[in-house]
């Protein structure tokens, strides 16, 4: 198949293309501004630049491909639910000139809640599902909680978070008994490209490790793995948005990203369904988390780029924010 991937240099895009070639397929890429990538697997992927706010751009970047892989999702401009919304009826309007066959697309988990309970971010993800499903492709939306890998976003927070306040951590009484049920990067990237492949399934699945677990229980699972000695204390009535501020100031991740994550994070993130089960493969081990967070500790140069062919996607890689490389 040819296959494109939006968001091809962003995390999870970085990692699914090595995959994909690994099968067998052609893969386009799309870029924006003047292309500069890092990337093993860069000189084997043909790139065409997109701006997903121009149709014009976007009808020509699929122009000749079987499918494509969704992974454009902003957070950090000043109305990313408008901007994430326009680029995707963008897709959806392209996908039908083109012709395209089948459109996946990586969401999160949505809670089992009234819409108005959910955070901006959430909203704004299914409002890109909704109009990706009104394309006349066959569509698929996986929806994932906490990607577990190196520079992983979520995991970065978890990381840093864990690493930088000493000792005596204060969680919010909130996010006390609030469940999430993280993925390993190692098993999104497979599962994604099983979802290209299987045209036959449409609709939205859950993407979903095998741990469900609190938000203490993670970070005491985080500080058990990388041997830090951490006490939490539950802290009553502390607001959403200065929890998300201050985990702003403490992590290297921007901080409207990380205010807009923790908006989420006061319902359960767990998976209604088998992945496995939608995608014909219930025989398929999953990542447990404690393996997935100890091969995502691996320091840069230890071993394999995690966006080479046939390496660990949980490991970093070169094409990486530079934060993320130096521990």
């Amino acid at each position: 198949m040819r296959i494109l991937v939006t968001g091809a240099r962003g995390y999870i895009g970085s990692r699914l293309v090595p995959e994909l070639l690994s099968r067998g397929h052609d893969v386009v890429a799309t870029h924006t501004g003047e292309l500069s990538c890092d990337y093993p697997w860069a000189g084997e992927v043909e790139w065409r630049q997109m701006n997903a706010l121009d149709l014009p751009d976007v009808v020509a970047a699929v122009r000749g491909v079987d499918a494509a892989v969704y992974l454009i999702h902003g957070l950090d401009a000043e109305d990313f639910r408008r901007t994430d919304r326009e680029a995707a009826e963008n897709m959806r309007d392209a996908v039908n000139i083109e012709g395209v066959g089948r459109v996946v697309y990586l969401s999160g988990i949505i809670p089992d809640v009234p819409r108005d309970d959910l955070s901006e971010h959430l909203v704004s993800r299914l409002e890109v599902e909704e109009a990706l499903a009104e394309s006349a492709a066959s569509t698929l939306t996986l929806r994932a909680a906490i990607v577990i890998g190196s520079a992983s976003t979520s995991f970065e927070i978890v990381r840093q978070i864990s690493e930088r306040i000493p000792l005596v951590q204060t969680i919010p009484s909130w996010m006390q008994n609030t469940r999430v049920q993280p993925v390993s990067v190692s098993d999104a990237v497979v599962l994604l490209a099983d979802a290209v492949e299987a045209p036959e399934v449409t609709g939205k699945v859950d993407l979903a490790g095998p741990d469900r677990l609190t938000y203490p229980e993670l970070l005491q699972l985080y500080a058990d793995v990388a041997h830090l000695t951490r006490v939490r204390i539950p802290i009553p009535g502390f607001p959403d948005d200065i929890v998300g501020w201050l985990a702003g100031q403490l992590t290297d991740v921007p901080t409207p990203t990380v205010e807009s994550l923790m908006a989420s994070l006061r319902h359960d993130m767990v998976a209604s369904e088998d992945v496995r089960e939608r995608l014909g493969d219930p025989g398929r081990e999953m990542t447990g988390l404690r393996q997935a967070v100890e091969r995502s500790l691996l320091r840069f140069g230890e071993g394999a780029d995690g966006a080479s062919i046939g390496a660990d996607p949980c490991a970093p890689s070169i094409g990486d924010p530079e934060w993320t490389r130096t521990r």
